[in-house]
């Protein structure tokens, strides 16, 4: 077993807050394993780089040979968490709960070891709690207690709504770390009220209260909001070893070193440094990181050549997908639309306009059309600075 401050300095990195790091140590004096307590509501079937923050601590944890409940949040999804929102979440059925939650137990086992990890859903003891045991939980609390939590006190404020669905929804979240009796709950920094709820309903219930442990939120490839699929600026665990890559070398210099730091295990002294000397090379390295952890150092080694060879070099790449179109003309846009080469008719006109489609090598800026019958041979279709298509007539 790792001695008590060397599990300390591992556990710090890049934490937002703890509280308190001194019942965290007199916690590891006197057990040998602590229950780390992780909730997740499954509210979107894919998980992303930013909940990946979270469960690298929590992998850390495991290494560090703790026990790990792995909580999915199937009741409380239900009503949807409210933090840092603000607007009440739509509520899910429970078919898409149940959806979204068979995706992320397979895809938190990229960074959690399976063999040491506890998963239990919600739902478990919160149906059982029944009317009486949610009267009684919901008397612990008062409305000028829920309104301290910043969001809740602007949405007041703002006179937007708030549903009392949304002022039962954090004591829920702490009469789980009630049942699991944990020692020790992570979650982002905008869920601070959640978890001090539980610390002092496990203090009511006459249990030692938990460790609260805060992450930072990630910021997306835009470099401003954090990372969500709602803005589009997620880089997804499921996304392809190459589009992983290409998203990381598109953020923003400046939030480099924090995916360094959340990200990877690397010795930060070492990374400003390199960051400092060479930006585009240090972010080559992260994105070679970041990939080899989800597919393997040979994959990870390979995509980090190619798109050197592509973006660096000007090269074609390696392998070009084919698209056999089906008519003899097309509009511009509506080929990229209808192929799903862009994800949307808006994004196809701003490539546009920003001179980011190109046919033939050649920046095309304008709805042109693209005619198979008096040129009937293929065509190199380049979107954006990574993504090129051969176009042959069917």
């Amino acid at each position: 077993m790792i001695d008590i401050e060397r599990q300390i300095e591992i556990i710090l990195r890049g934490v937002s807050e703890i509280i308190s790091v001194d019942e965290l140590k007199q916690k590891l004096q006197r057990k040998k394993q602590l229950v780390v307590k992780l909730g997740v509501d499954p509210t979107a079937p894919d998980i992303h780089l930013g909940h990946t923050v979270i469960l690298r601590k929590l992998r850390q944890f495991q290494d560090l040979g703790h026990k790990v409940v792995f909580i999915i949040g199937d009741f409380t999804a239900r009503i949807g968490d409210p933090s840092g929102r603000d607007t009440t979440r739509p509520i899910l059925s429970e078919e898409e709960i149940l959806a979204n939650a068979k995706t992320y137990t397979e895809q938190v086992f990229k960074i959690l070891d399976k063999e040491k990890t506890e998963v239990v859903y919600n739902s478990q003891w919160l149906y059982p709690l029944g009317i009486d045991g949610l009267l009684q939980l919901c008397s612990k609390y008062t409305v000028a207690r829920m309104l301290e939590r910043d969001d809740f006190e602007q949405r007041y404020r703002n006179k937007n709504p708030i549903t009392i669905l949304e002022f039962i929804y954090p004591l829920l979240q702490g009469y789980d770390s009630v049942v699991t009796k944990a020692d020790v709950e992570l979650g982002g920094n905008d869920q601070k009220f959640n978890l001090i709820v539980g610390r002092e309903l496990q203090k009511d219930a006459g249990i030692e209260p938990q460790v609260i442990i805060t992450m930072p939120l990630l910021e997306g490839t835009d470099g401003v909001r954090k990372m969500s699929k709602s803005y589009n600026n997620y880089i997804a665990l499921n996304d392809t070893a190459k589009d992983m890559f290409g998203k990381i070398m598109s953020i923003p210099d400046n939030i480099m070193l924090k995916y360094f730091e959340l990200l990877t295990d690397e010795n930060m002294g070492k990374i400003e440094q390199m960051v400092k000397e060479n930006p585009r090379d240090a972010k080559s390295y992260l994105g070679y990181l970041v990939v080899r952890q989800y597919y393997g150092e040979e994959t990870a080694s390979n995509v980090q050549k190619e798109f050197d060879k592509v973006f660096s070099k000007k090269e074609l790449p390696s392998e070009i997908p084919v698209v056999v179109v089906k008519k003899k003309k097309y509009e511009l846009i509506d080929l990229l639309t209808e192929y799903q080469l862009t994800s949307s008719k808006s994004e196809a006109k701003r490539l546009l306009s920003q001179g980011g489609i190109k046919i033939d090598s050649q920046k095309v800026t304008q709805n042109i059309i693209l005619d198979f019958v008096e040129n009937p041979k293929e065509i190199l279709l380049q979107i954006g600075k990574l993504k090129f298509i051969k176009l042959q007539p069917g």
